[in-house]
């Protein structure tokens, strides 16, 4: 029912990021610890000396056809990007766009499965906002809670740290396989479960760890988030490609030719940064810039508590090294 689907509706990064440069400098508060200017996951303000808010809002069009599932998803994203910064949500605002002739019964599903996924987070939804929209979206604004001293940004990573990922990628290439009915139901089944697994345990787990760094990977793909990540650190990134796991039949997808306009879009975005070695094949290539949805925490830890953070997080995986900055933000090999 839409012509994009989930975080690969997002609008070109490189576009977004010239709009935004030319936007005033807002230097009215000292409270303010994490702005849109660093590209980050969501905002942190501080309220006190012991605590800050954390915010951010992200909605999207259906990801999947099941409406209960695709209102899960659309939680479990939103929820995300307070726990990439170690924080804890607590309370969310629902944003809906939806057609006034629609199916009634299909929004009822849509929202019962976001309340479902907050409900499971122990979030509060306040309320909310819909207009009328032939083309459906949805999406929450959550508020969170964290220790204003222990904040985890895109910007604190540092030479020698490992670089880990918690889930697989490639919901890009099969969300865009199902809308082809290219999808086997083992992709599907995969896709839809990392979905719908929020980050929670991995960020408890990543600020016991004392994590020194970490983003969310969504509509700009491994490479998009891992290019904003190193570049605020003012380091190099240094990426096994045959270390990133994959969703069962991504690499066939993006062969058939299941890709999105974020591939393009990323690539644009992350431009001349990257260098990819002679063996990273040009399928590869697009899986790392492929856009995803709920996808998995990138963590920048240090290498002694990597063994300590695996054990603790099923599903995670040391994909590369930080090192000191070169001629290149990102090196995959």
């Amino acid at each position: 029912m839409v012509s994009c689907a989930g975080c690969a509706a997002k609008i070109a990064p490189h576009d977004l990021a010239r709009v935004l440069a030319k936007l005033p400098k807002q230097n009215f508060s000292d409270d303010v610890i994490v702005g849109f200017d660093s590209a980050d996951d969501a905002g942190v303000i501080r309220l006190n000396e012991n605590t800050a808010l954390v915010q951010t809002v992200d909605f999207f069009p259906p990801v999947a056809d099941d409406p209960e599932m695709y209102g899960r998803i659309a939680a479990v994203n939103a929820l995300n990007d307070v726990y990439a910064m170690g924080g804890t949500p607590l309370s969310a605002l629902s944003m809906l766009c939806y057609p006034q002739k629609g199916n009634w019964d299909i929004l009822e599903q849509i929202l019962l499965g976001g309340t479902k996924a907050m409900n499971d987070a122990n979030v509060v939804v306040l309320g909310g906002h819909s207009i009328d929209d032939a083309e459906m979206k949805f999406g929450y604004a959550v508020t969170g809670l964290i220790d204003p001293n222990r904040v985890i940004t895109n910007a604190g990573a540092k030479p020698g740290d490992v670089l880990i990922l918690t889930k697989p990628i490639g919901t890009g290439a099969i969300n865009t396989g199902v809308k082809h009915n290219k999808a086997s139901e083992k992709a599907v089944a995969a896709a839809i479960s990392a979905m719908t697994t929020t980050a929670a345990s991995a960020s408890k787990v990543m600020v016991e760890l004392g994590a020194n760094s970490c983003t969310d990977v969504t509509g700009f793909g491994l490479l998009g988030h891992a290019y904003e990540m190193a570049k605020a650190s003012d380091v190099t990134f240094e990426i096994g490609s045959s270390a990133v796991p994959l969703l069962p039949d991504a690499l066939e997808l993006i062969e058939m030719g299941m890709l999105t306009r974020g591939d393009k879009n990323n690539r644009v975005y992350v431009g001349d940064t990257v260098e990819f070695a002679g063996g990273v094949s040009s399928t590869m290539q697009s899986a790392l810039f492929d856009p995803q949805t709920a996808g998995g925490l990138l963590i920048s830890l240090d290498a002694s508590r990597a063994s300590e953070y695996l054990s603790a997080v099923p599903g995670s995986v040391v994909i590369g090294n930080v090192c000191e900055k070169r001629s290149h933000l990102i090196e995959v090999e």
